[in-house]
């Protein structure tokens, strides 16, 4: 396993690889891995003759308010978890390299990203796009792995990578939770004990909406009222919102029917965290 540092070597190792018709496949992190990464660079490995693995908190997704300076970022053993994945290249920049003085250039997918989580995070998938295309131009994957915790923006980064004819297959793999049902996050390490299990209530409450719909109730607003009368039962959830979307635009949908997306966000003490699931009616799902 090599640890490049510098996009202009990371760029000339991905040429050299593709010109030798190898397939690269590429799994995108901020650090703080856990089980959830993890699974993204293991279908990687199985799917793809080289496997790269970026680690780099980007702080232009983040808000002044935000927890950029805190974020987690335990390097050494990040790097051992990559190296048991068997990961080739980790591709470690720095942010005067990603961003040199006078950057400029952002990307924005409109009305993808000022909704859901973009409503709360203004700016954050301007952030997230703009990083993300970088980094596809400089590891040149064949396949990128994300994770459907983060719904919102593999929406996003499909509709980007349409909308500019990128080379680039997306993959979402699904959410990877602990036993008791919470959804794997780097986010989590902040939670005490009594918010850890507080937390618990974002999957249950997807749960209740997936039973509710089941059972044959269509209203999308009366769900969403059912789920927030089960959050706001702890004490320390405050609720960001809760919305139930379709799966290609994210406009709201009033009634449920064929696929859609239940997303929420929840502040469990200071912590902000997010969970989704999608809904097929037709297959009772």
């Amino acid at each position: 396993m090599k640890i490049i540092s510098s996009p202009k070597q990371m760029l000339k190792i991905s040429q050299q690889v593709r010109r030798a018709r190898k397939t690269i496949g590429f799994v995108p992190t901020m650090g703080a891995l856990h089980e959830g990464h993890l699974s993204l660079m293991r279908k990687a490995r199985r799917d793809n003759d080289v496997v790269v693995v970026s680690i780099f908190v980007n702080p232009t997704q983040f808000g002044p308010r935000e927890d950029f300076r805190r974020y987690p970022r335990p390097l050494r053993r990040d790097l051992g978890l990559c190296r048991k994945e068997k990961v080739d290249f980790i591709f470690y920049p720095q942010a005067k390299d990603m961003y040199p003085q006078d950057f400029k250039t952002y990307v924005v997918v409109k009305d993808l990203s000022n909704v859901l989580c973009g409503k709360s995070r203004e700016g954050h998938f301007q952030g997230v796009v703009t990083v993300v295309i970088k980094l596809f131009n400089i590891v040149q994957p064949d396949i990128a792995y994300f994770g459907q915790k983060d719904a919102q923006q593999s929406i996003i980064i499909r509709r980007m990578v349409d909308d500019l004819n990128m080379p680039v297959k997306i993959k979402v793999m699904p959410t990877v939770r602990e036993k008791d049902g919470l959804a794997m996050s780097s986010r989590n390490t902040y939670l005490n004990a009594r918010e850890r299990k507080d937390a618990l209530i974002l999957n249950k409450s997807l749960r209740l909406a997936g039973l509710l719909v089941k059972s044959g109730l269509r209203d999308a607003n009366r769900v969403i009222q059912r789920m927030k009368q089960l959050i706001m039962k702890k004490k320390t959830a405050k609720i960001d919102y809760i919305a139930i979307v379709d799966t290609k635009n994210l406009k709201p949908v009033k009634r449920i029917e064929n696929r859609c997306l239940i997303a929420l966000a929840v502040w469990i003490g200071k912590t902000r965290l997010i969970d989704n699931m999608v809904i097929n009616v037709n297959l009772n799902v």
